[in-house]
């Protein structure tokens, strides 16, 4: 559970292009669980796969028995444990349901999951969703894109707008169900923590949004929040539209109770470094005063060289 009250909001659309949503969200802040689940490849199925994981997970993190913490009569596993445990236990459930049926026969889905508890979050994430944390003013990218295109990004061969105008950038090699999956496997899901301040922020998107918005785009909308998490998530997912829309969009965005600060003071001081104005002005009565007095020295000069003064 945090530590302090969380803001959150999220926004999703189908895009400008394509015909039906594969992506889903779910956000708790009572139990600090944020995620974005994004189905793989366009397939029909893709949404059963991302429905899945958001069911699974929940009830895994914020079920009454919570099922990856051990139940309540036992003391909670570490963070880490539990995010790759819920992770897992979705991509096993997803893998024989499409055993069981096969209209959904290879179905799978990418996420992002982060568990924000005592001022941390820990960030479960398989493949090319993502979470940007932005605090004093910087956006970074916290995850790593499971796919050839992000990994060139990540390692600077491609720079941000190359790697968003690959044509394959959605190409990916990580995903949530295609096998099954233990909870030790090495090249399954990445499991990082960090610290999570008052007064930093959590963006949690689909590739919807990152293959249409740079990472500079996206902090500008975010240095707009004034309180209302969901008009950022709105905001963003309408901006993502307006730049061509190609993909299903979500954006899932979370704020600590001291972001808005943070946000709005960075403005001002932008401001007041514009407005600034030069040094050594001189008006009114001082400069009156001066300018009178060159004007009599001139004068006074040019009398003295042609003779009417001593």
């Amino acid at each position: 559970m945090p530590e302090f009250t969380l803001s959150t909001g999220a926004a999703t659309d189908t895009g400008m292009l394509r015909d039906h949503n594969e992506d889903r969200y779910y956000l708790d802040p009572e139990h600090g669980v944020f995620l974005v689940a994004d189905g793989v490849g366009g397939q029909t199925a893709g949404e059963v796969a991302a429905q899945l994981a958001v069911e699974t997970i929940r009830d895994s993190l914020c079920g009454a028995g919570c099922l990856a913490c051990g139940g309540l009569s036992s003391p909670p596993a570490p963070a880490g444990e539990r995010v790759l445990a819920a992770i897992t236990e979705a991509n096993n459930r997803i893998f024989h349901r499409a055993q069981e049926d096969p209209d959904l026969a290879g179905m799978a889905c990418v996420l992002t999951l982060a568990l924000v508890e005592d001022g941390h979050v820990t960030i479960g994430h398989v493949g090319d969703s993502r979470l940007y944390l932005v605090w004093n003013g910087a956006i970074r990218k916290l995850t790593s894109d499971h796919s050839p295109v992000g990994e060139g990004e990540d390692a600077g061969e491609l720079t941000e707008t190359e790697a968003m105008m690959h044509p394959r950038r959605n190409e990916v090699f990580r995903d949530v169900g295609s096998r099954l999956r233990q909870p030790g496997d090495r090249d399954f899901a990445e499991i990082r923590e960090c610290r999570f301040r008052r007064d930093a922020a959590l963006l949690l998107c689909s590739d919807g949004l990152t293959d249409q918005l740079t990472a500079a785009q996206i902090l500008s909308i975010v240095e707009r929040y004034d309180g209302d998490a969901a008009l950022i998530a709105t905001q963003l997912v309408e901006a993502a539209n307006e730049a061509g829309g190609k993909d299903n969009i979500t954006a899932l965005f979370v704020a600590g109770p001291e972001f808005r600060d943070r946000a709005g003071a960075t403005r001002p001081r932008l401001s007041t470094t514009r407005m600034r104005r030069p040094a050594r002005v001189l008006t009114g009565r001082v400069a009156f005063l001066t300018y009178g007095l060159l004007l009599g020295m001139l004068l006074w000069a040019v009398l003295r060289i042609r003779g009417f003064m001593p």
